[in-house]
């Protein structure tokens, strides 16, 4: 290649999405393939959503709201703060870019887990960011390594409450802990896109009172998982307007589409679909609890609406059989011996499938 490029972006490697289900269908001649592998909802999304969308699409010929001033004013009013507190943006991936993009420096410190949402890690090797690295512990956050970590130098702290992918969460003791130690100039990014699912006990489900507090801190949320709109990629991230107003100097002004807009307003109103989707949730992994422990398979109890495993076995290897019984799952890296694994909550059908198709694999 005769075009230099930025020589940040020589490790960073191209990132590889899980397998549609129609290429596994042709290139393993199957008829039905169940995919458990994206943390994709399986009852879909909100019927109000879809009519939300069709009531618009006679207005498709015009530009967004650039402001998203009504998708504002639905997130605003749900949870009782100012409207200038919100930036939506097209799903949560975005807004880790664009803070990246916003705040790094080149050789700027920033700390994270080593086995986390993989964009924290990628935005910030691509803005030259000099990356500390935390192991899990227990498969959980290390929150006390983490204090130990952050210096007056550390300019991002990168937070996924529950994690991805490891489902596990820390406490509200634990970061209560953490912020008050953090120094005010550093950003404290905390990402809760599994936040509808979690419930247990500890849990910091108010993490938005934090915000009065510490005007270092962003809360990030997402639409793509509990409330089924991960294909018209839309998230929204909370916080002090000043920090907004930075991050809006780098985004495109049209960022979250008009059709996502309106899909977007109608379904956070919809409580009871989104009730549905929990419940849901909490039947599917008990059941896969169960299943796990008959089958006496290691695993980490989750917040989210996914599963890491121990499948005591080559996880490429796993995934590839399973793949060949039908179901796509994901193999987690990072994880030594890499026999790790993450399996989505689907329907009880699709688990129930998803079970006894790891059963014969580890058979096999």
């Amino acid at each position: 290649m005769q075009i230099n490029y930025r020589k940040e972006l020589e490790k960073i490697p191209v990132y590889v999405p899980g397998k549609p289900i129609d290429d596994v269908k042709r290139e393993l001649g199957l008829s039905k393939v169940v995919k458990l592998a994206s943390n994709e909802n399986p009852l879909g999304f909100s019927p109000k959503a879809r009519d939300a969308v069709n009531a618009i699409l006679t207005e498709a010929n015009l530009y967004p709201d650039g402001n998203a001033t009504l998708l504002k004013n639905a997130i605003a009013g749900k949870f009782g703060i100012e409207p200038e507190m919100v930036l939506p943006t097209c799903g949560s991936d975005e807004m880790v870019d664009l803070i990246a993009k916003s705040f790094i420096n080149c050789g700027d410190e920033v700390v994270m887990a080593d086995i986390t949402f993989p964009r924290y890690y990628i935005t910030s090797q691509m803005m030259g960011a000099a990356i500390k690295i935390i192991p899990l512990k227990n498969l959980s956050y290390d929150i006390e390594r983490f204090k130990k970590a952050i210096t007056a130098d550390t300019k991002i702290v990168w937070l996924c409450n529950p994690n991805n992918p490891t489902g596990t969460t820390f406490s509200e003791q634990e970061l209560s802990d953490l912020l008050e130690m953090v120094p005010a100039s550093t950003l404290v990014v905390y990402d809760e896109a599994y936040y509808e699912f979690a419930s247990g006990e500890g849990y910091p489900k108010n993490s938005l009172a934090y915000l009065k507090k510490y005007k270092n801190m962003l809360v990030m949320r997402t639409l793509s998982k509990a409330y089924g709109l991960a294909g018209f990629r839309v998230g929204y991230t909370i916080g002090d307007p000043e920090l907004l107003n930075v991050i809006n100097r780098v985004r495109n002004p049209f960022n979250v589409t008009l059709l996502t807009q309106a899909a977007a307003i109608a379904a956070i109103l919809d409580d009871e679909f989104l009730q549905k989707v929990v419940d849901n949730n909490d039947r599917g992994k008990e059941y896969i609890y169960k299943e796990f422990g008959r089958l006496g398979i290691e695993f980490a109890k989750t917040e989210a609406n996914h599963i890491i495993f121990n499948a005591k076995k080559d996880s490429i290897q796993v995934f590839e059989a399973l793949l060949r019984k039908g179901v796509i799952i994901r193999p987690i890296k990072g994880f030594s011996p890499e026999t790790w694994l993450r399996v989505s909550i689907g329907t009880m059908e699709e688990n129930r499938v998803f079970a006894e198709a790891l059963e014969a694999v580890l058979a096999e």
